[in-house]
């Protein structure tokens, strides 16, 4: 029997704490994934007891998932792939002279989501966990393209532009191995080119080096420090008075979060944009996302960190794992004598509840743990930025290299940057060019094996209510803007009639 009391004596709290700070500098290292920082704390748990030890691996879950939105909103630069959908209001916020109120928000968004996804993971796992099961190749092919769409709202300015980016994303996703045939495709005998194009390396390029890249075009900017303006946090009340005005976007996120991070294989990258673009769809003011609107930096970050809890779900109910960081922990357990399923809650009952008030506590040790990274990250911030660009693109390339240890990888950042810097002139958002990467191969292989189950059946794509559902949430994606203002224009000529 095991007293879930052991979680709150100084054994375990330390640890507990110090694995939370490993976790934000591994997080707000560009291209260092949160799967990285829980694999490499993973070791150092295996002689201590289990509660001591899933402690520190949850911990670090959390803070590496939050700890990606500070660079992302000073520097804009995702940490990690989840907080790639931050830079889109969070930067523009810093930009306007006030990086405080989005840290901020980051830190207390983030805490809440995290605990709102938590909070559905023990209420109701197994419900959630059944419609998850629900999903087959055809649902996720839909949700894939579901993702896509949203690349026409996510971005400022011309939608069509944002499709273009998305479409160029699905096309690198191609470059690689075909899963299906064995063969290899548009890699013109580059050998390294094998197993795909990797979206971190894209991604820090797109949104670190194209960065650099435009510093470097204005040389006055060099002496300038790194962070604009104020540097001074906000009050809490401050900042809870935007959270509770927003508060019905805050819940949304972090239940589509959760939903979507119980899906095996989505994550809580793909939870981020999906919650970005309701956010937009549903709100008053949509044309200021992008600009620096706050409901624009409170959806995602509420969204990435319901995440881990939704991802919770199908790992401790059926033992699968809802993204790579579950499949991570779910070994640890393993290693530590549990074995995921539905028995798990009968027989090691007792640790299931240590799992839940570890989980629960950890969002809420992650506001504390927060605002001590945030305090060293801008310190470094108050440099020149000719210094701090140079950490960056420092940064940045032993990110890039890090992943797969691969140099290839490294000059594919480089490329990105490039490429991402003329987007930038060309007025292209780079965001949906990311998603469309990463959710190609989704997309694709999806189709195909759909096709093949289905003996090249098509309707097998529309008969089922889950497809049919996304099939009209797509619509509206495209859709339901004509069409609300068409509904405008003829409720104007009736009230003049």
């Amino acid at each position: 029997m095991i007293d879930i009391t052991q979680i709150f004596n100084l054994s375990t709290l330390g640890p507990w704490m110090l694995s939370m700070l490993f976790g934000l500098l591994i997080g707000a290292t560009p291209g260092l994934t949160a799967t990285m920082a829980v694999a490499l704390i993973v070791p150092i748990t295996y002689y201590m007891p289990p509660l001591t030890g899933l402690s520190m691996v949850l911990g670090v879950s959390a803070s590496a998932i939050f700890a990606g939105d500070i660079p992302a909103t000073c520097l804009r630069i995702p940490g990690t792939p989840a907080s790639a959908a931050a830079v889109l209001d969070s930067y523009e916020m810093t930009k306007k002279g006030d990086s405080g109120l989005p840290l901020s928000l980051d830190v207390y968004c983030s805490s809440i989501g995290g605990m709102i996804g938590v909070l559905c993971l023990i209420f109701i796992a197994p419900a959630l966990a059944k419609f998850a099961l629900r999903f087959t190749h055809f649902q996720y092919f839909w949700l894939g393209i579901f993702g896509l769409s949203m690349s026409a709202i996510l971005c400022q300015g011309n939608a069509l532009l944002g499709v273009i980016s998305a479409t160029l994303g699905v096309l690198l996703s191609t470059i690689g191995t075909d899963l299906t045939s064995g063969y290899y495709r548009f890699i013109f005998g580059v050998m390294d080119l094998a197993d795909g194009i990797s979206f971190i390396p894209v991604m820090i390029g797109m949104f670190g080096v194209s960065e650099v890249l435009k510093v470097v075009a204005r040389p006055e900017l060099l002496s300038m420090t790194a962070l604009p303006g104020s540097t001074k946090l906000p009050p809490a009340r401050k900042v809870f008075a935007v959270i509770w005005r927003h508060r019905l976007t805050v819940l949304r996120s972090a239940i589509i979060g959760t939903v979507i991070g119980a899906l095996p294989g989505a994550g809580g990258d793909v939870a981020a944009w999906v919650s970005y673009g309701a956010a937009k769809k549903t709100s008053k003011t949509p044309e200021k996302f992008g600009t620096g609107c706050e409901e624009g930096v409170i959806a995602p970050t509420s969204a990435n960190n319901a995440a881990i809890g939704g991802a919770w779900i199908p790992a401790l109910v059926f033992g699968i794992p809802g993204d790579s960081i579950t499949a991570v922990v779910l070994g640890a357990m393993i290693m530590y004598g549990l074995q995921p399923g539905p028995m798990i809650f009968q027989g090691k009952s007792e640790m299931v509840k240590g799992i839940f008030t570890i989980a629960f506590i950890s969002q809420i040790m992650l506001i504390p743990v927060g605002f001590i990274g945030i305090r060293l990250f801008r310190q470094i911030l108050r440099m020149p930025k000719n210094v701090v660009f140079v950490l960056v693109l420092l940064f940045s390339l032993v990110g890039s290299y890090a992943m797969r240890n691969n140099y290839w990888d490294v000059g594919i950042m480089l490329a990105a940057g490039i490429l991402g810097f003329y987007m930038d002139h060309l007025s292209m958002p780079q965001a949906p060019l990311i998603l469309g990467l990463i959710l190609g191969n989704m997309v694709e292989n999806n189709f195909r094996i759909g096709m093949l189950k289905s003996g090249g059946d098509y309707t097998w794509f529309i008969s089922d209510p889950i497809c049919a559902t996304l099939i009209f949430l797509i619509f509206l994606t495209y859709f339901s803007g004509p069409l609300l203002r068409l509904c405008g224009g003829l409720l104007k000529r009736m009230r003049k009639r």
